[in-house]
C-alpha cells in the first residue's frame, strides 16, 4: 500500500522487494551507469533504501542518503560506517527540515525509482529545486506510461507512471527545466504490459533472471546507439536555471 506524501513505501517493500530485485544486477548496473554520469561531486540521494546505488558513489566528495524507513537507514549507516564521505538520515522530502540540506552545498540530487511513490511529486521537485544552486541537477528514473499501470504497480506503491510531456510540465511548475529525457527498456515495456493484462501481482524470480541475463546485455547496447520512442522507464535529468 502506498503511503500518501512520503518518499518511500512500506518497510516490507523496501527491505524484501529491494533484496529480491537486487538479483537484476545487469539492469541495475545499466540504470546506475546512466545516472552516475550525470551527477556532481556533492550528491543527495532521495530514497536511498539499503544503499545499493550509494555503493556506486563512493568516489564522490559527499553523499547524503535520506529515506523515511528507519530500518533502511539503520542498514545504510552500518553498511557505510567506514566511509566518512557518506551520511544518511531518516528524513521525508516534504519535511521543512529538508531545506536545511542547502547548507551542505549539494550540487546534484538523484532519485531512482522513487518519485512514483510520492503523491505530491511536484512539491518534492520544488523542494529539490530549492536545495540546489543554479545549474544544479535532479536525476530521475521513473516508470513510463499509465497504460502499463497494473497490479504490480499497485503492490509496489506507485501513484502513477510518467510520459516525457507530463514530466516536463510537472518539472516546469517546480522551477526545473529538462536537460536530458529519454525512454529506456523497450522489451520491458511489453513485459510489463503483459503482466498488467494478466493481473500478475509481482514479477517472478524466473522473469527477472531471464530478462537480466539474456535481454539486458543486448538491449542496453542497442539503446545506447539509438534512443527508443517508448520504454518501460523514463530517464530524466532536470536542471535548475
Amino acid at each position: 500500500m502506498a503511503i500518501p506524501g512520503n518518499i518511500s513505501v512500506s518497510s516490507d517493500y523496501t527491505v524484501a522487494d529491494q533484496q529480491r530485485m537486487s538479483q537484476a544486477k545487469r539492469y541495475f548496473a545499466w540504470q546506475s551507469d546512466l545516472s552516475q554520469a550525470q551527477l556532481g561531486r556533492r550528491v543527495l540521494e532521495v530514497g536511498c533504501g539499503l544503499g545499493n546505488f550509494t555503493e556506486r558513489l563512493l568516489d564522490r566528495e559527499l553523499v547524503i542518503g535520506i529515506d523515511i524507513d528507519p530500518n533502511c537507514i539503520a542498514h545504510h549507516q552500518r553498511r557505510f560506517a567506514h566511509q566518512p564521505q557518506v551520511q544518511s538520515q531518516v528524513l521525508d522530502a516534504l519535511d521543512p527540515a529538508f531545506l536545511d540540506l542547502r547548507a551542505e552545498r549539494i550540487d546534484s540530487i538523484v532519485c531512482l525509482n522513487v518519485l512514483e511513490h510520492i503523491e505530491q511529486d511536484q512539491t518534492v521537485l520544488e523542494r529539490m529545486q530549492q536545495v540546489l544552486p543554479s545549474g544544479g541537477r535532479v536525476v530521475l528514473m521513473i516508470p513510463a506510461f499509465m497504460a502499463l499501470y497494473g497490479p504490480i504497480d499497485h503492490h509496489l506503491g506507485h501513484y502513477r507512471r510518467y510520459t516525457r510531456a507530463g514530466l516536463i510540465e510537472t518539472a516546469a511548475r517546480a522551477g526545473l527545466k529538462p536537460r536530458l529525457l529519454h525512454y529506456m527498456n523497450t522489451v520491458g515495456f511489453f513485459g510489463w504490459w503483459l503482466n498488467s493484462k494478466m493481473q500478475r501481482q509481482e514479477q517472478s524470480e524466473g522473469q527477472i533472471a531471464t530478462f537480466d541475463n539474456y535481454v539486458v546485455p543486448v538491449m542496453s547496447r542497442l539503446e545506447g546507439w539509438v534512443r527508443p520512442p517508448f520504454g518501460q522507464s523514463l530517464f530524466a535529468v532536470l536542471e535548475k536555471p
